[in-house]
């Protein structure tokens, strides 16, 4: 076939990478594709956390709406930053394989989060990394930060912080991982629903507008980006962001999850959640595990793990979301 395909994707290096990378993908696979950088509006908001601001599908409505008028065909996302509950009319096409999930601390002068100072200042937009942080160091002075990888680095090289948190995929994907201090394992500092996969979205077949390609080169897309997904990271992910589905997830709840496969083949899926304004209240705890060979398996571990920690007390650190 010699329809063009459009990925629509954000405008920071760590994006471009991401869509870049799936274009590279897809033209080995014989499609011809290009790139439509798009700025959305969680790109411009850098005075407010997401929570605050409307959360992290901020990242994703500009490209939504590219591939709803036709000028996209599959937008490429960090898989965190997907809201739970895609819009009407559009879907997950593939999930990619995983990247390193765990978060990172980044210090120029500390080693550990251990040898920070008393007090010390760690920068973080995320309730999640904040609830966590503080269950690890009560002590430590949270403040958020925004903008985009390259943003972040640069506050804190220019000393507004003692260390920051981040995600280690990104710092990988674009070669800065020289730069992290400290991984956290997983089972020290959980990640959050998707950390480390990239989701791929499309239009479903009741989209509003039909494609100016036509049905058959979009079933055609459908097809190549089937054959690019990880099975495994897909149904992992399913798992994780069915814990937050359950809950009413939100970039406002301190949730984390996230599962990992065991050689004999079964999923256990590990959540936390913390208090959303009284950050260094214990974190709530569940884990659950089953034999995944299907979504609908994976959201069912998902909705289990969902249901102990409500169990624990979720609905009542909730009711302050």
């Amino acid at each position: 076939m010699n329809q063009e395909f459009v990925i629509a994707t954000r405008e920071s290096r760590l994006a471009l990478w991401q869509a870049e990378h799936v274009q590279a993908l897809l033209r080995a696979r014989g499609l011809s594709v290009r790139l439509l950088g798009m700025t959305t509006r969680g790109d411009q908001i850098l005075d407010r956390t997401l929570s605050k601001v409307g959360g992290k599908g901020l990242f994703v409505k500009e490209l939504e709406t590219a591939l709803e008028d036709g000028r996209a065909q599959l937008a490429v996302h960090s898989l965190k930053d997907v809201p739970m509950e895609l819009p009407a009319g559009f879907v997950l096409g593939a999930v990619l394989e995983r990247e390193d999930p765990r978060d990172a601390l980044v210090s120029p002068k500390h080693a550990s989060l251990q040898a920070l100072p008393h007090g010390a200042c760690v920068g973080t937009s995320s309730l999640r990394r904040v609830t966590q942080l503080k269950n690890l160091r009560p002590d430590l002075r949270i403040e958020p930060v925004r903008g985009n990888l390259d943003t972040r680095l640069r506050k804190l090289d220019e000393g507004q912080y003692d260390a920051i948190v981040l995600a280690a995929a990104g710092l990988k994907r674009l070669a800065l991982d020289g730069r992290i201090r400290q991984y956290f394992e997983v089972d020290e500092m959980i990640p959050c629903a998707g950390q480390g996969a990239l989701g791929i979205e499309i239009r479903a077949g009741q989209a509003p507008h039909a494609s100016p390609l036509g049905a058959h080169a979009e079933a055609h897309l459908a097809a190549h980006l089937e054959a690019l997904a990880h099975r495994p990271t897909w149904l992992a992910a399913a798992a994780e962001r069915a814990v937050s589905r359950e809950l009413g997830g939100s970039c406002s709840m301190p949730l984390a999850a996230h599962a990992v496969w065991s050689a004999e083949g079964r999923l256990t899926l590990s959540a936390a959640l913390g208090h959303p304004v009284e950050t260094a209240r214990p974190l709530l705890r569940s884990s659950a595990q089953a034999a995944v060979a299907d979504l609908a398996a994976a959201e069912a571990l998902g909705i289990a793990a969902a249901r102990a920690l409500r169990e624990q007390g979720a609905t009542e650190y909730l009711k302050d979301v």
